[in-house]
């Protein structure tokens, strides 16, 4: 395990990165503000822009997959990095500048090692794109029925996760659907989770969420754990 107990020390900072050139720039500069690069780990998820030579050139910790594996994939490959590097904790956030690094001490100062902690947006179809918002809205009320704990943005991918949470059951999605795999397996054993207020964010980058597939896929979880 990592020495210090402070959490900017023992909670690694992951970014799940797909074709991010026009921001990763900007999004590394503001990260290193809060953190240094060794508690910083991205994902370049089979892009094919600019994104691994920035990586390159800012010298900062990365995996690369020579193609796109998915959202899903990319989370994946580095929770079981800061399993392996013996972190206590990973706080998990899009590289598209949606989700702000200005945020992250809010994250860092509810970091115990056992609450799962989600950053919850405005969550209205006046805050945010219709498609986004029913989506969001189906899989946190069914997320929060099976675990009967609120969760009001299970679409958010500004999280903190517990290393406890990670080992206690496998994630078998790849991708966007991962992210609900984890609040609805993590709720269904019991395990805490809560929200901080983050900022709502629509700049009109492009998203990479299928709205129906992802959605379906997530249902489709619910009727294995019913049924199976």
């Amino acid at each position: 395990m990592l020495k210090s107990a402070s959490a900017e020390c023992s909670t690694l900072v992951l970014v799940p990165a797909f074709n991010a050139a026009a921001h990763l720039p900007e999004l590394l500069e503001r990260l290193r503000r809060y953190l240094c690069n060794e508690h910083l780990l991205v994902i370049n998820d089979g892009s094919t822009d600019a994104s691994l030579d920035i990586l390159r050139r800012y010298e900062v910790n990365y995996i690369s997959f020579p193609q796109n594996r998915g959202k899903g994939a990319a989370l994946a490959a580095g929770f079981s990095y800061a399993l392996q590097k013996g972190y206590r904790s990973v706080l998990t956030i899009d590289a598209d500048l949606q989700h702000l690094p200005e945020e992250i001490p809010r994250f860092f100062a509810r970091d115990d090692g056992r609450t799962i902690v989600v950053g919850t947006r405005i969550i209205s179809p006046a805050s945010m794109p219709f498609e986004r918002w029913l989506t969001n809205y189906l899989t946190s009320l069914i997320i929060s029925i099976f675990s009967t704990q609120r969760v009001r943005d299970s679409q958010s991918g500004f999280r903190l996760i517990p290393a406890t949470v990670l080992r206690a059951f496998r994630l078998s999605t790849a991708d966007y659907d991962l992210e609900s795999e984890l609040l609805f397996k993590a709720g269904g054993l019991g395990l805490v989770m809560d929200e901080v207020a983050i900022s709502t964010v629509y700049s009109g980058t492009r998203s990479y969420i299928d709205p129906v597939t992802d959605t379906l896929r997530f249902i489709r979880q619910i009727w294995r754990r019913i049924w199976m």
